[in-house]
């Protein structure tokens, strides 16, 4: 599949204008991210409906907690990054060589109604990077009444952000650091086009963020107040999570303290109105008001909305950001 955004160039070059990292690629070479290819000077998409993942997972494992709360939804994933972290938790598709498979459009579709599934994910590995393909179910999806959800490293131009995002209903964005060093040395990408694409998705879709918090790395109290407190400084409203590191792939640290982790969030909820603590057990995600702090959706089981009711919390009438 001819891809999208590129232009060409002198000599059987092109350059992609996809990402940030807008790649000059000689004739039979790929860029950055592996999965777009000069091929005879046309920018080819070699992941283009082909998939690595598939899944119905919990809306709450993306992780969104306030869209759709205790539904499933199809999920699907392909192969491929335009960023290389050293901390990867899936570098396997990211980064490796995997086996893949072509499903249908029209059994995408049908799995995505199936099993009382809200509609698609595009997960796994970096969904942006297999734009041609998303974009092109994402509006089938559309017409068919899905959800369109992204889970992203938000690292993409925003002209192919805003054409898409008429069909993405949901958006999970990893705001990895405040720190353009952590982004430049241990990401291998900006930080600024990430914070780009925060605040145009947020004025167009729903949106949640995730940071992984690693020990000594991105865990200071100065960066944790500077990244809440630009986020809440756009909407105080945007859930966001506190992720825990586990070593992987080329970050081989000790995990990060649960000390750690419960610091950050109590940093967060001076600046945002939402905030939890991700793949840790025993902590508590139930959802509460800002107002009253009655109890709105508990995540003891499935996510099951007990205290909203015509989108207000049940006790003070206080308005809820939660979609379902």
């Amino acid at each position: 599949m001819e891809a999208m955004y590129y232009e060409k160039g002198k000599d059987n070059t092109v350059k992609c204008h996809l990402c940030p990292h807008n790649c000059t690629i000689k004739e039979g070479k790929v860029g950055i991210c592996k999965v777009r290819k000069n091929i005879e000077g046309k920018l080819i998409s070699l992941n283009y409906g082909k998939q690595t993942s598939y899944a119905y997972d919990p809306i709450e494992k993306k992780p969104l907690y306030h869209f759709y709360p205790g539904r499933d939804i199809f999920s699907i994933g392909s192969f491929g990054c335009n960023l290389n972290c050293d901390f990867c938790q899936n570098w396997e598709i990211a980064h490796g060589t995997t086996l893949t498979m072509e499903i249908e459009d029209e059994d995408i579709l049908l799995l995505g109604k199936s099993k009382n599934s809200i509609g698609i994910a595009y997960t796994y590995n970096e969904p942006t990077i297999s734009y041609e393909y998303i974009y092109h179910i994402s509006k089938l999806a559309k017409e068919k009444g899905l959800k369109n959800v992204l889970v992203t490293n938000g690292f993409i131009n925003e002209e192919p952000l805003k054409e898409i995002l008429p069909y993405i209903d949901a958006m999970n964005i990893d705001l990895k650091s405040m720190n353009e060093d952590f982004y430049k040395k241990i990401c291998k990408g900006r930080l600024n086009p990430v914070l780009k694409t925060i605040e145009i998705a947020a004025k167009h879709t729903h949106v949640e963020i995730t940071t992984l918090i690693i020990d000594g790395v991105n865990s200071s109290e100065e960066e944790i107040e500077a990244l809440t407190n630009w986020i809440g400084n756009k909407n105080r409203e945007i859930p966001f999570h506190i992720s825990k590191f586990f070593p992987h792939y080329k970050m081989q640290i000790p995990q990060t303290s649960y000390n750690t982790l419960i610091k950050a969030k109590d940093i967060a909820k001076k600046y945002l109105d939402y905030v939890y603590i991700g793949n840790v057990w025993g902590t508590d995600n139930n959802t509460y008001c800002p107002n009253c702090q009655s109890q709105l959706i508990n995540r003891q089981g499935l996510g099951e909305i007990v205290g909203i009711k015509d989108e207000k919390c049940k006790v003070c009438g206080r308005e809820i950001n939660v979609i379902y």
